[in-house]
């Protein structure tokens, strides 16, 4: 394996035609496919094989792609350098010696490493922007319910989507086509009676990418520049610079509520992996211990030996939050400060047609240098976990590099304004 890029290198072929026929597509190691192993980057799910296929790898089939593997993730989606896998880190192809981002490393460094022309991620609080961003690569992260979530092994229900990486804005948008719609199997597709459709069949998302930002006005949000990297900072704001001098409008922006994005993601996220996960139990699927007792010893013995450290702490976090006695006092505060950023949000987007902010606040850290502090780990996705609180849609572009590494440029646009946030990231590309 390069880099430990790829968990499971095996090729699914799709159709003999097709909008990706010659178009060779990594996905993420969470989402589901036929008869082939997809382990969450878990020893908990080290043999597991599906037997059906996530609604997007058949959109991916069904389009003429050819699968090339599954790739290497952050155990469960939980973590933002893919360290925390059972099957090790993967590097970053700018630079061996750092991580590529997470959770979706696997797939955006495939695409940085011309292993994949094109991959699948999951984004839960950044995790298709985070490593499109250190790997200086592209990454959507859609509005949740745009894309289906059928077969996606889940972390936190209400937070995740499905997104695309690629090479160029283009490409990736070309991606989000493919795989965006309505599906029968997932209720998060479906909308209030005044859509006359899903949105993605009234959408070309490919062709938004043209490059036209005149008039447009784009909202640079000032309260996710503070505390960010000094380098990060001058690079993000020459890329807005040169988004000015092709005809947009810069303004500035202020989210109060942002202060408590942070410990509102993790408090939600947490308790929803907790639930979730409350399923892996030595009995049903996935790692059995073999070991004789009760119930509950096998229980325990199983999750001690499955789970990894990262998951294990939010799972103990997730639980107490939920407890009786702390539910209103964390979990419920959580939730009222996320109706506050969704409120935040609409007032932005009320004096500005897109959003920007860097993507990541740090350049890339080195292998292992994260990993010994979980707080620092945790407040790196401040600028990207808004978005998920919000379920909006993000865009992570470079912006060019700083000391040799990538920079990432992150564009917000409003619900289902997938196609103006586009049409702004293929302007930071040219």
């Amino acid at each position: 394996m390069s880099a430990n890029i790829f968990i499971t290198e095996e090729t699914i072929d799709g159709a003999d035609d097709g909008p990706l026929a010659g178009t060779t597509v990594a996905v993420k190691d969470n989402l589901s496919t036929d008869g082939l192993r997809t382990t969450c980057g878990s020893a908990i799910l080290d043999e597991y094989v599906p037997p059906y296929d996530a609604t997007v790898v058949e959109l991916l089939k069904d389009a003429g792609a050819t699968i090339v593997g599954k790739t290497n993730m952050d155990e469960f989606g939980m973590g933002g350098t893919t360290e925390t896998s059972a099957f090790g880190p993967t590097k970053n192809p700018v630079d061996e010696e750092r991580v590529p981002g997470g959770s979706s490393g696997g797939s955006a460094a495939a695409v940085a490493a011309g292993k994949a022309d094109l991959a699948l991620g999951t984004d839960t609080g950044g995790s298709v922007r985070n490593p499109a961003a250190f790997c200086g690569v592209v990454g959507i992260k859609p509005t949740y319910g745009l894309v289906s979530r059928y077969g996606l092994i889940a972390y936190a229900n209400s937070l995740e989507q499905v997104g695309p990486i690629g090479s160029t804005v283009e490409e990736t948008a070309a991606l989000l086509d493919v795989i965006a719609g309505a599906d029968e199997h997932d209720a998060t597709t479906r909308f209030d009676q005044t859509m006359d459709a899903h949105p993605a069949e009234n959408s070309d998302y490919a062709a938004a990418a043209d490059g036209d930002v005149d008039g447009m006005t784009v909202g640079v949000i000032t309260d996710l520049l503070d505390g960010a990297d000094d380098r990060v900072v001058e690079t993000f704001e020459a890329a807005v610079s040169d988004l000015e001098s092709q005809g947009a409008e810069i303004v500035e922006v202020s989210l109060d509520s942002l202060e408590h994005a942070v410990q509102a993601y993790y408090v939600i996220a947490m308790s929803e992996a907790s639930s979730n996960l409350a399923r892996y139990d030595g009995v049903r699927y996935g790692l059995s211990t073999g070991k004789e007792g009760n119930w509950n010893d096998v229980y325990a013995d199983t999750r001690e030996e499955g789970f990894g450290a990262e998951v294990k702490r939010r799972i103990l976090l997730g639980t107490y939050a939920l407890s009786a006695g702390y539910h209103d006092k964390y979990y419920k505060k959580a939730q009222d400060a996320r109706a506050w950023i969704k409120q935040d949000f609409d007032e932005a987007f009320a004096e500005a047609d897109v959003l920007a902010t860097p993507t990541m606040p740090v350049l890339p850290p080195k292998l292992g240098e994260s990993l010994s502090d979980p707080l620092q780990l945790y407040l790196m996705d401040a600028n990207t976990v808004p978005v998920n609180l919000a379920n909006l849609p993000a865009i992570s572009v470079p912006a060019g590099e700083a000391d040799g590494l990538p920079v990432g440029l992150q564009l917000i646009g409003p619900k289902f304004g997938e196609e103006t946030m586009i049409r702004a990231a293929s302007a930071v590309e040219n």
